[in-house]
């Protein structure tokens, strides 16, 4: 199996879900299109891995709501016992900043601009993710779910995600006062 079937079994793992709702769900983690989503999890269902019932719907197309077997609580157990692979980072940004110099000091300031408000905006949906969190797992504000709650992978998640999106902040902050820098100033004006 790849990886992205091994995510479909770890949202499974938590409530039975339609293709479509497994497509949203996964895709904080995990850029899939329907047309990824919908083979894998046919042929996950051939494998055994997963069962779906078939739900009649009168306003809308029929939908298959799947859930995971125990062979597919197994193979994700043993999945989850090997190490995770190297993180992989795509970002045209980057590629951007290597080659900045070609450009003037402007354009360079809009790229970190655009990028900043981009995880200004990311920071407002966690400022009221984590509450909801936390309001769903039914602790205290300043309380950890525990190890074995539902909700305790989501958590450290969601504080990688607000820990990594704050240092993006503060580096598009930095850049942004380099760029304004007057040796970035002197090099505008002698062009």
């Amino acid at each position: 199996m790849n990886t992205l079937s091994y995510g479909l079994l770890s949202f499974l793992s938590r409530s039975s879900c339609s293709g479509y709702d497994l497509m949203l769900q996964i895709q904080p983690f995990w850029p899939a299109k329907h047309s990824q989503i919908y083979p894998l999890l046919a042929q996950l269902e051939k494998d055994e891995y997963v069962q779906y019932e078939h739900i009649s719907q009168s306003d809308k197309p029929d939908k298959k709501v799947y859930s995971l077997t125990d062979k597919g609580i197994e193979a994700l157990r043993e999945w989850l016992s090997e190490p995770a692979s190297d993180p992989v980072m795509r970002d045209d940004l980057y590629l951007k900043v290597f080659c900045m110099s070609l450009v003037d000091s402007n354009t360079a300031r809009n790229l970190f601009i655009n990028r900043l408000q981009h995880y200004q905006q990311k920071k407002l949906k966690f400022d009221n993710k984590l509450p909801q969190l936390q309001c769903m797992t039914g602790l205290p504000p300043d309380e950890i779910p525990s190890f074995d709650s539902p909700f305790f992978g989501a958590y450290l998640l969601l504080q990688k995600a607000i820990s990594v999106n704050d240092a993006n902040i503060k580096w598009c902050e930095w850049a942004l006062e380099q760029i304004a820098s007057p040796a970035a100033e002197k090099r505008d004006s002698v062009e």
